[in-house]
């Protein structure tokens, strides 16, 4: 069994490789200011800009359109939006502004949001996870120790990031699984910015074992109070300058 493998939450598996880079490159531009919001540009300006085709030129619309970060109109273009009207909770819009220079102040609201539902996911999933589900997740820990402690960073992140996504989709609350593609973002964007330590941190894998075991011992209590100390770890982590 591969224990760090889960569901694929990437809402762009059937675009064009390039696409995905020139939508983050615009989204950013937006974010930081260089395209203001009101402002149009035209798929020719995107095709010229980055030296791709009108078919990808169009892909990078229609995903920038669906994060609400552009509207498209006849005759004028791309017109960006401010970022009020973006989805504050959409996957990619997430990871555009954790690439930005808006990352902080993203980091700050995720991590909010992650200590509102994560220790009650925690415990939800302690009540009503299945038998297999609660048996997983101590082994899922160990594994977490045992590849942290080794220095198999890839394993470990790769498994963390299966743990609390289990954590928020065996909870038995839709809203909270709706969640998890949100969450597995923040975890893997820490990582590719280099905001997580170089080797876990004794305590943090103690927290983890300690909410496994409350989800199989069916102790919600426990479970949360453990995903707390998690969470508050990442918070104190992500304030320092």
């Amino acid at each position: 069994m591969d224990l760090t493998s889960s569901r694929s939450t990437d809402k762009s598996s059937g675009s064009t490789p390039m696409q995905q880079p020139v939508a983050e490159s615009l989204a950013i531009d937006i974010i930081e200011g260089r395209w203001e919001a009101g402002t149009s540009i035209t798929l020719g300006n995107i095709q010229e800009r980055f030296s791709i085709s009108r078919t990808v030129a169009r892909e990078v619309s229609h995903t920038l359109e669906s994060a609400h970060a552009v509207i498209i109109k006849k005759r004028v273009g791309l017109v960006a939006q401010p970022l009020e009207a973006w989805q504050a909770l959409d996957d990619q819009v997430i990871r555009w502004k954790l690439h930005s220079n808006a990352r902080n102040r993203q980091l700050a609201s995720l991590t909010e949001l992650r200590l509102a539902i994560e220790p009650t996911a925690a415990a939800d999933t302690a009540r009503h996870a299945s038998l297999e589900t609660r048996a997983l997740m101590p082994v899922l820990a160990m594994e977490m120790r045992k590849s942290g402690e080794s220095g198999d960073l890839d394993t470990f992140h790769k498994l963390d990031s299966r743990f609390h996504t289990l954590v928020l989709t065996e909870s038995n609350n839709e809203l909270f699984a709706a969640l998890a593609p949100q969450i597995s973002t923040v975890i893997v964007s820490r990582v590719e910015m280099g905001l997580y330590p170089a080797k876990p941190k004794p305590e943090a894998l103690d927290a983890h074992e300690q909410v496994a075991q409350a989800i199989w011992k069916q102790e919600p209590s426990l479970a949360s109070q453990a995903m707390a100390l998690i969470v508050d770890e990442v918070k104190t982590a992500t304030e320092r300058p």
